[in-house]
């Protein structure tokens, strides 16, 4: 298998040569990782390995996988003191954000290289690692191989497989099989996950059911003073009434949540839409689109070159790491990733802060907690701008009901911890195994 896919990812990359350079240079971001993600450019002293002291090293995609991280990197500094810990992301914005959360935490956060030999076996010396820890996805099969060969256990973490995913890996049996037969073990976020990865030929015993650590997120509570302080900072004054939180959202989706805001506006003038894009590069042109609606639309970095009395109907965050505290100020969240068919992203994020959550009909990345959400009556799932329209008005007419749906949102997500526990159990298994082999 590893040989037949060296070979097309030879030939990939020789053919896509001219494509992948101006790619590169054109973009500040594939700037800035390339070299280091490539294996070229000089690894940071503190990554490498010190005084045989083997660190555990996790790894984590993007923004998403970095923020579920959280909770299992603060459990496994406390619990494994003695013990190095290395963080890598493969996106530049996953990096930035696990540099704000873990910068105490661990003693290095660095790019997770490309899946070539030659980059994959430098990092491998460079760090060689005691124990790796892959957070929920990004599995790659040079990096895998390298590791089994040698002999670094490799745990897959509230690993996931939706209906969609598990057709593809089954399609693709002969490699997928063999692919997840990389893993030392694969700690699954439910009893479902866990047996569509027994389908694949995934022996049972390396197969363990912990939960989603999504559930363990650190909650803290936001006090009044805080939540005015928020609202301050983006010119949000009486007489405004309700603020509406869009997060993460992507292409497609601002059009839809401006046209269902427009309706909204007509009943609800003193109402305040804050847009949280995904990708913060995106901002300028998601301002343009409100401006061209119609409405008044700042940026949330250019609020410090204003007046502090201008009000504005739209404010589009470009500011990286705060969504999370701004679900504290917002009457109705919805959640992006999921008018579009891109698979949602976290709702438990506005659940924490007790808040009516609204998302779109994609939300297969969070099948499980969407569901739990809806069945309690803590969330709704609408599938275009009237239906988003009519939820939105709903809620903002009847303060009871807004308030007793952020009660049973925030009750899913309280009533579900305990993943990170049984995470930390596998790891500590594994741990005391490589122990044994080092005798």
């Amino acid at each position: 298998m590893i040989t037949l896919y060296n070979i097309i990812l030879t030939i990939g990359v020789t053919v896509g040569i001219p494509l992948i350079i101006p790619i590169v240079l054109l973009s500040e971001k594939r700037r800035k990782t390339f070299l280091q993600r490539l294996g070229v450019k000089t690894l940071p002293e503190n990554i490498l390995s010190k005084n045989n002291k083997k660190p555990i090293w996790i790894h984590a995609l993007s923004v998403g996988e970095v923020f579920s991280s959280v909770p299992l990197v603060m459990k496994l500094k406390e619990r494994f003191s003695d013990k190095r810990i290395v963080f890598s992301a493969s996106t530049k914005t996953g990096f930035e954000i696990a540099n704000k959360l873990f910068k105490k935490n661990v003693d290095s956060i660095f790019f997770f290289p490309f899946d070539l030999l030659f980059s994959v076996k430098y990092i491998a010396e460079k760090i060689n690692p005691e124990l790796i820890i892959i957070v929920e996805s990004d599995i790659w099969p040079n990096f895998l191989f390298e590791m089994k060969k040698r002999n670094v256990p490799v745990i897959l973490i509230n690993a996931r497989l939706s209906k969609k995913s598990f057709k593809g890996y089954k399609r693709l049996l002969f490699i997928s099989n063999k692919l997840f037969l990389f893993f030392a073990k694969i700690c699954t976020q439910s009893l479902e996950d866990a047996r569509r990865f027994m389908l694949l030929g995934i022996p049972s015993n390396m197969i363990s059911t912990t939960g989603n650590i999504k559930f363990d997120q650190p909650y803290h509570l936001v006090s009044e003073e805080e939540i005015e302080l928020l609202k301050q900072s983006m010119n949000i004054h009486q007489p405004v009434k309700k603020i509406l939180l869009a997060g993460s959202t992507h292409e497609g989706e601002e059009s839809i949540l401006i046209d269902a805001f427009s309706m909204i506006r007509k009943n609800f003038a003193d109402t305040v839409l804050i847009l949280v894009p995904r990708n913060p590069e995106r901002a300028r042109s998601v301002l343009k689109l409100c401006k061209s609606s119609g409405f008044s639309s700042i940026l949330m970095k250019d609020f410090k070159n204003i007046d502090k009395n201008e009000k504005f109907d739209v404010i589009i965050v470009d500011v990286i790491g705060i969504l999370k505290r701004l679900y504290a100020i917002a009457d109705v969240a919805f959640i992006g990733g999921s008018l579009v068919d891109l698979g949602g992203h976290n709702p438990l994020e506005p659940s924490a802060f007790s808040k009516p959550v609204i998302f779109g009909q994609y939300m297969s990345a969070f099948a499980n907690i969407s569901q739990m959400l809806v069945d309690s009556g803590g969330a709704v799932q609408v599938k275009n701008t009237n239906s988003l329209y009519e939820t939105i008005v709903e809620i903002l007419l009847d303060s009871d009901k807004a308030r007793n749906m952020g009660e049973k949102a925030f009750n899913v997500f309280n009533s579900n911890k305990g993943a990170v526990e049984k995470t930390l159990k596998v790891i500590e298994s594994q741990l005391k195994d490589c122990e044994k082999q080092q005798l």
